[in-house]
């Protein structure tokens, strides 16, 4: 028997021999190169995201030791300090008692203030915040009876914005200007009989008879919807007489005025809820005399942006809240 297969030459089997021992090392080399490879992309991206974390953190904890960024300086001269009141006033957003009450010290204590511009961007919020920030301009004026302090609406200033727009000397708009809404809420929702329709046990305990007031599984009696509307009656008198004792005799006898309704700023200025158009460079120029405009405001930082965009928004979206809502003024 022939040691060879038929048809098959030495020389043509160890050819044969050769090439897939030629195509196996090429392979072996190929799948070493691209290991290689893929452990320094590997090590790279674990270098990446250390870097990243170290860096997320060092960013986080100049945060907490940096929670706003600088307020404005008189670097400039004499000069026209500016405070954003924008968005939400409410006791965790930048336009909180906390922070406006801030800017507005630092810009009338500034030696080199010649007025001071509230600009207003908000559809209210909390009374108690507002309110909070509405005595406080009364007080700074009182204190600082030279420099005097103006808002200036652009968007909306209705509810709790108009609140503390009342305080100031006097209010500018522009004429397409949505402000009023001089009025108290308190909404939510009301589930009675549902849970019966899904064989649902409500299991409410509570001490005190009035505990459970509000609760949207429960209905509500006629004495504590007269107790929530006897609240809500009292916050809203506490609302149009601050907004009063700020525009006084300004104010037209109109009986729609304090009825929540809200209005364009050139109807306003009608009304005598504002005083004139304007805006902060008008007002800067023509009114106060100094164009040289210094921004007091309160601004985020990027840790605060960041902890808001990865961790609040999530928070929200899975939160439960409270059942029982607070009064606003929106």
């Amino acid at each position: 028997m022939s040691e060879f297969p038929v048809n098959e030459s030495p020389s043509t089997s160890q050819s044969t021999a050769q090439a897939v021992a030629s195509w196996e090392r090429s392979l072996l080399e190929r799948l070493a190169l691209e290991t290689l490879a893929e452990q320094r992309l590997r090590r790279r991206w674990g270098v990446f995201f250390k870097c990243a974390f170290i860096g997320l953190a060092l960013v986080t904890l100049w945060g907490v030791f940096k929670p706003f960024e600088e307020f404005g300086s008189s670097h400039g001269g004499r000069h026209t300090a500016l405070v954003d009141l924008r968005g939400t006033i409410e006791t965790d957003g930048l336009a909180s008692a906390d922070n406006i009450n801030l800017a507005l010290q630092n810009a009338f204590e500034d030696a080199n203030t010649a007025g001071v511009i509230l600009r207003v961007n908000s559809p209210g919020g909390s009374p108690v915040q507002a309110g909070a920030i509405y005595d406080e301009i009364r007080r700074l004026r009182s204190k600082y009876p030279d420099i005097a302090v103006y808002s200036v609406v652009e968007e909306i200033c209705a509810s709790g914005g108009y609140y503390v727009a009342a305080a100031t000397d006097r209010i500018f708009v522009d004429k397409a200007s949505i402000v009023g809404s001089i009025g108290v809420l308190m909404d939510g929702f009301g589930f009675v009989g549902t849970l019966d329709r899904f064989g649902v046990e409500r299991r409410l305990l509570t001490a005190g008879e009035n505990k459970g007031i509000l609760d949207p599984f429960l209905p509500v009696s006629e004495r504590q919807r007269a107790h929530v509307q006897k609240m809500l009656d009292e916050i809203h008198q506490q609302f149009i007489l601050a907004v009063k004792q700020g525009r006084g005799d300004r104010l037209k006898e109109r009986p729609e005025l304090f009825s929540g309704l809200f209005w364009t700023g050139q109807r306003a200025i009608e009304l005598g809820l504002a005083d004139d158009l304007g805006t902060v460079d008008s007002v800067a120029r023509d009114v106060i005399k100094e164009e040289n405009v210094v921004d007091f405001s309160p601004r985020e930082n990027v840790a605060e942006r960041l902890v808001k965009r990865f961790g609040a928004s999530a928070g929200k979206a899975i939160g439960f809240g409270a059942l029982l809502d607070q009064p606003r003024l929106r």
